[in-house]
């Protein structure tokens, strides 16, 4: 093989390689976008929170344990909040949308992705956590209206659910 034939297979090599760098740089930087908010609005809703998973903290004389758990799969009662927290800021500093689809959970980290299952009607969807909440009745977790709307429980404000962490 001629030198100028050796350079050719080096710069095509090269040239291949960092091809590969860019294509795993734009899926990591793709994920981060969907879990860190630096991306346009998805499904999830509004956008300019920070990730943030948070220090024990005590409600009404409750401790609750932010952690990262991926194993999380609760079923129990989730109800759902509107009005009155509307454009309010939520627990990780985004603007809490009603119309948005998006949950509050007492530990998950935030923003996390959940699917929860209306156990009443077998509806399912995937909600994007925000915030924190709910602190009453033992409730697993807080939806948004437009979640609640989703998953058919709007009206009767409280459904039996399933939460699994995605």
């Amino acid at each position: 093989m001629s030198r100028r034939g050796r350079l050719l297979a080096v710069l095509l090599l090269v040239v291949t390689g960092l091809g590969g760098c860019a294509e795993t740089a734009l899926v990591n930087h793709t994920a981060k976008s969907v879990l860190r908010n630096d991306g346009p609005p998805a499904q999830g809703g509004a956008r300019g929170g920070i990730y943030k998973v948070g220090n024990p903290y005590q409600i009404n004389g409750v401790w609750y344990y932010p952690k990262e758990d991926p194993g999380y799969d609760e079923t129990g009662i989730g109800s759902w909040y509107g009005e009155q927290f509307h454009a309010k800021t939520t627990a990780n500093g985004e603007t809490f949308d009603m119309n948005e689809v998006t949950a509050a959970h007492p530990t998950l980290p935030m923003p996390s992705l959940v699917r929860v299952t209306n156990l009443e009607n077998g509806r399912s969807i995937v909600v994007r956590v925000n915030d924190r909440g709910p602190y009453a009745n033992g409730r697993i977790i807080d939806l948004s209206r437009r979640s609640a709307q989703l998953l058919g429980y709007e009206r009767q404000g409280t459904a039996k659910v399933r939460v699994q962490y995605i």
